[in-house]
Protein backbone atom coordinates (compact mmCIF):
# COMPACT_ATOMS: atom_id res chain seq x y z
CA UNK A 1 0.00 0.00 0.00
CA UNK A 2 0.88 3.49 -0.60
CA UNK A 3 2.12 5.96 1.91
CA UNK A 4 -1.24 7.59 3.03
CA UNK A 5 0.89 11.27 3.61
CA UNK A 6 1.75 11.29 -0.17
CA UNK A 7 -0.04 14.21 -2.40
CA UNK A 8 -3.32 12.65 -4.58
CA UNK A 9 -0.89 12.83 -7.62
CA UNK A 10 -2.08 10.32 -10.45
CA UNK A 11 0.34 7.84 -11.73
CA UNK A 12 -0.39 7.22 -15.71
CA UNK A 13 1.65 4.52 -17.37
CA UNK A 14 0.27 3.80 -21.23
CA UNK A 15 2.01 0.52 -23.59
CA UNK A 16 0.61 -1.43 -26.13
CA UNK A 17 -0.47 -5.14 -25.38
CA UNK A 18 -0.50 -8.20 -27.50
CA UNK A 19 -0.59 -9.15 -31.44
CA UNK A 20 -3.04 -6.19 -32.41
CA UNK A 21 -0.58 -3.55 -29.90
CA UNK A 22 -4.02 -2.30 -28.17
CA UNK A 23 -2.72 0.95 -25.93
CA UNK A 24 -3.43 -0.49 -22.43
CA UNK A 25 -3.14 1.87 -19.47
CA UNK A 26 -2.42 1.63 -16.00
CA UNK A 27 -3.81 4.26 -13.88
CA UNK A 28 -3.15 4.99 -9.85
CA UNK A 29 -3.76 7.11 -7.17
CA UNK A 30 -0.14 7.52 -5.25
CA UNK A 31 -2.02 8.60 -2.70
CA UNK A 32 -4.07 5.40 -1.69
CA UNK A 33 -3.09 3.45 -3.72
CA UNK A 34 -6.06 2.41 -5.66
CA UNK A 35 -5.80 1.74 -9.40
CA UNK A 36 -7.96 1.11 -12.86
CA UNK A 37 -7.00 -0.25 -15.65
CA UNK A 38 -7.82 0.48 -18.78
CA UNK A 39 -8.34 -2.02 -22.27
CA UNK A 40 -6.31 -4.98 -20.14
CA UNK A 41 -6.01 -7.42 -23.82
CA UNK A 42 -3.58 -9.45 -23.57
CA UNK A 43 0.06 -9.27 -21.61
CA UNK A 44 -0.59 -10.29 -18.55
CA UNK A 45 3.14 -10.57 -17.33
CA UNK A 46 3.27 -6.68 -18.82
CA UNK A 47 0.80 -5.42 -16.81
CA UNK A 48 0.78 -6.83 -13.68
CA UNK A 49 4.31 -6.04 -13.54
CA UNK A 50 3.72 -2.46 -13.23
CA UNK A 51 1.05 -3.35 -10.77
CA UNK A 52 3.39 -4.95 -8.33
CA UNK A 53 6.11 -2.40 -8.79
CA UNK A 54 3.82 0.18 -8.06
CA UNK A 55 1.75 -1.64 -4.90
CA UNK A 56 -1.51 -0.80 -6.40
CA UNK A 57 -4.48 -2.59 -5.63
CA UNK A 58 -6.68 -2.89 -8.87
CA UNK A 59 -10.49 -1.28 -8.25
CA UNK A 60 -11.61 -1.85 -11.60
CA UNK A 61 -10.68 -3.02 -15.07
CA UNK A 62 -12.52 -0.60 -17.62
CA UNK A 63 -13.31 -1.22 -21.53
CA UNK A 64 -13.47 0.82 -23.86
CA UNK A 65 -15.37 -1.89 -25.93
CA UNK A 66 -14.98 -5.52 -26.51
CA UNK A 67 -12.72 -6.59 -29.20
CA UNK A 68 -10.66 -9.26 -27.89
CA UNK A 69 -7.69 -7.28 -28.23
CA UNK A 70 -9.65 -4.67 -25.58
CA UNK A 71 -10.47 -7.01 -23.55
CA UNK A 72 -8.70 -10.44 -23.55
CA UNK A 73 -7.46 -10.67 -20.53
CA UNK A 74 -9.72 -8.85 -18.16
CA UNK A 75 -11.44 -12.69 -17.18
CA UNK A 76 -7.54 -13.92 -16.21
CA UNK A 77 -7.03 -10.27 -14.38
CA UNK A 78 -10.85 -11.17 -12.55
CA UNK A 79 -10.14 -14.14 -11.45
CA UNK A 80 -6.16 -13.24 -9.64
CA UNK A 81 -7.96 -10.39 -7.39
CA UNK A 82 -7.34 -7.85 -9.93
CA UNK A 83 -10.30 -5.69 -10.18
CA UNK A 84 -13.82 -6.13 -11.69
CA UNK A 85 -14.64 -6.08 -15.06
CA UNK A 86 -16.87 -2.86 -16.70
CA UNK A 87 -18.53 -2.96 -19.97
CA UNK A 88 -21.16 -1.16 -21.60
CA UNK A 89 -23.97 -2.77 -21.64
CA UNK A 90 -24.63 -3.14 -25.22
CA UNK A 91 -21.08 -4.84 -26.24
CA UNK A 92 -22.02 -7.74 -24.11
CA UNK A 93 -22.85 -9.69 -27.84
CA UNK A 94 -19.32 -9.17 -28.56
CA UNK A 95 -18.02 -10.19 -25.02
CA UNK A 96 -20.48 -13.36 -24.99
CA UNK A 97 -18.39 -14.17 -28.53
CA UNK A 98 -15.01 -13.83 -26.98
CA UNK A 99 -14.16 -17.33 -27.90
CA UNK A 100 -15.44 -17.08 -31.34
CA UNK A 101 -13.30 -13.59 -32.24
CA UNK A 102 -10.37 -15.47 -30.99
CA UNK A 103 -10.55 -18.11 -33.26
CA UNK A 104 -10.86 -15.75 -36.76
CA UNK A 105 -7.75 -14.78 -35.92
CA UNK A 106 -6.14 -18.15 -34.90
CA UNK A 107 -6.03 -17.59 -31.32
CA UNK A 108 -6.74 -19.15 -28.17
CA UNK A 109 -7.54 -17.01 -25.74
CA UNK A 110 -8.10 -17.56 -21.43
CA UNK A 111 -11.55 -17.83 -20.36
CA UNK A 112 -13.21 -15.20 -19.67
CA UNK A 113 -15.46 -13.80 -16.91
CA UNK A 114 -18.88 -12.70 -15.68
CA UNK A 115 -19.15 -8.99 -16.19
CA UNK A 116 -19.55 -7.05 -13.03
CA UNK A 117 -20.56 -3.68 -13.91
CA UNK A 118 -22.15 -2.00 -16.99
CA UNK A 119 -21.03 0.77 -17.77
CA UNK A 120 -23.42 3.98 -18.99
CA UNK A 121 -22.89 7.83 -20.41
CA UNK A 122 -21.85 10.29 -17.63
CA UNK A 123 -20.71 7.58 -14.45
CA UNK A 124 -17.77 8.34 -12.59
CA UNK A 125 -15.10 5.90 -12.06
CA UNK A 126 -13.09 6.52 -8.28
CA UNK A 127 -9.66 5.51 -8.11
CA UNK A 128 -8.99 7.10 -4.65
CA UNK A 129 -8.83 10.92 -5.26
CA UNK A 130 -9.41 10.68 -8.95
CA UNK A 131 -12.55 10.19 -11.49
CA UNK A 132 -12.74 8.76 -14.41
CA UNK A 133 -15.58 10.12 -16.39
CA UNK A 134 -17.71 7.88 -18.95
CA UNK A 135 -18.34 8.96 -22.31
CA UNK A 136 -20.72 6.69 -24.44
CA UNK A 137 -19.24 6.88 -27.98
CA UNK A 138 -21.05 4.07 -30.43
CA UNK A 139 -20.30 4.05 -34.12
CA UNK A 140 -16.84 1.40 -33.80
CA UNK A 141 -18.80 -1.15 -31.94
CA UNK A 142 -22.75 -0.10 -30.08
CA UNK A 143 -21.48 0.49 -26.20
CA UNK A 144 -17.89 2.49 -27.08
CA UNK A 145 -16.98 4.21 -24.72
CA UNK A 146 -14.37 6.53 -24.13
CA UNK A 147 -12.71 7.78 -20.60
CA UNK A 148 -12.11 11.23 -19.19
CA UNK A 149 -9.60 12.21 -17.06
CA UNK A 150 -10.38 15.58 -16.62
CA UNK A 151 -7.76 17.05 -13.53
CA UNK A 152 -5.14 15.50 -16.06
CA UNK A 153 -6.76 16.77 -18.93
CA UNK A 154 -6.40 13.61 -20.82
CA UNK A 155 -9.40 11.69 -22.96
CA UNK A 156 -8.93 8.10 -23.18
CA UNK A 157 -10.79 7.09 -26.78
CA UNK A 158 -10.67 3.62 -27.63
CA UNK A 159 -11.16 3.00 -31.24
CA UNK A 160 -13.71 5.58 -31.73
CA UNK A 161 -11.04 8.55 -32.05
CA UNK A 162 -7.29 8.14 -33.59
CA UNK A 163 -4.98 10.54 -34.47
CA UNK A 164 -5.90 11.32 -38.06
CA UNK A 165 -8.42 8.60 -38.21
CA UNK A 166 -11.32 6.90 -36.48
CA UNK A 167 -12.13 3.18 -35.59
CA UNK A 168 -13.42 0.92 -38.51
CA UNK A 169 -16.93 -0.04 -38.94
CA UNK A 170 -17.90 -2.57 -40.73
CA UNK A 171 -17.07 -5.24 -38.22
CA UNK A 172 -20.60 -6.31 -36.14
CA UNK A 173 -22.06 -3.15 -34.99
CA UNK A 174 -20.43 -0.78 -36.42
CA UNK A 175 -21.95 2.40 -37.85
CA UNK A 176 -20.19 4.60 -39.53
CA UNK A 177 -22.88 7.69 -39.39
CA UNK A 178 -23.06 6.84 -35.08
CA UNK A 179 -19.33 7.13 -35.11
CA UNK A 180 -18.86 10.44 -36.71
CA UNK A 181 -22.25 11.58 -34.30
CA UNK A 182 -20.09 10.46 -31.24
CA UNK A 183 -17.11 12.19 -32.56
CA UNK A 184 -19.02 15.50 -33.26
CA UNK A 185 -21.28 15.09 -30.39
CA UNK A 186 -19.59 13.83 -27.48
CA UNK A 187 -16.08 14.26 -28.56
CA UNK A 188 -15.55 17.75 -30.26
CA UNK A 189 -17.88 19.70 -28.26
CA UNK A 190 -15.93 19.22 -24.75
CA UNK A 191 -15.57 22.76 -23.18
CA UNK A 192 -10.78 22.10 -23.33
CA UNK A 193 -8.28 20.95 -25.60
CA UNK A 194 -7.34 17.40 -24.26
CA UNK A 195 -4.65 15.40 -24.81
CA UNK A 196 -6.04 11.76 -26.59
CA UNK A 197 -5.16 8.62 -25.94
CA UNK A 198 -6.45 6.25 -28.17
CA UNK A 199 -6.82 2.69 -28.02
CA UNK A 200 -3.89 1.63 -31.06
CA UNK A 201 -0.78 4.25 -31.99
CA UNK A 202 -0.08 7.13 -31.26
CA UNK A 203 -1.76 10.50 -28.42
CA UNK A 204 -2.98 13.41 -30.75
CA UNK A 205 -5.16 16.35 -28.95
CA UNK A 206 -8.77 17.40 -29.73
CA UNK A 207 -7.94 20.58 -31.51
CA UNK A 208 -6.00 19.02 -33.79
CA UNK A 209 -8.21 16.17 -34.47
CA UNK A 210 -11.54 18.60 -34.44
CA UNK A 211 -9.63 20.87 -37.33
CA UNK A 212 -7.90 18.20 -39.34
CA UNK A 213 -9.06 14.51 -39.11
CA UNK A 214 -10.17 13.79 -42.33
CA UNK A 215 -12.96 11.80 -41.55
CA UNK A 216 -15.16 14.43 -39.61
CA UNK A 217 -16.39 17.31 -41.05
CA UNK A 218 -17.54 20.17 -38.90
Amino acid sequence: MKDLGRKAEVFIETFPVGCFQCNCTVLGCERTGEAVIIDPGDDEEKILKIIKQQGFQVKSLLHTHAHLDHIGMAGPLKRKGYGEIFLHKDDEFLYDSLEEQGKLFGLSLQPKDEVDEHLSHKDQIEFGDHVLSVIHTPGHTPGSCSFLLEKKGILFSGDTLFQSSIGRTDLPGGDFNQIVDSIKNRIFNLKKDYSIIPGHGPNTTLAYEAKSNPFVKL
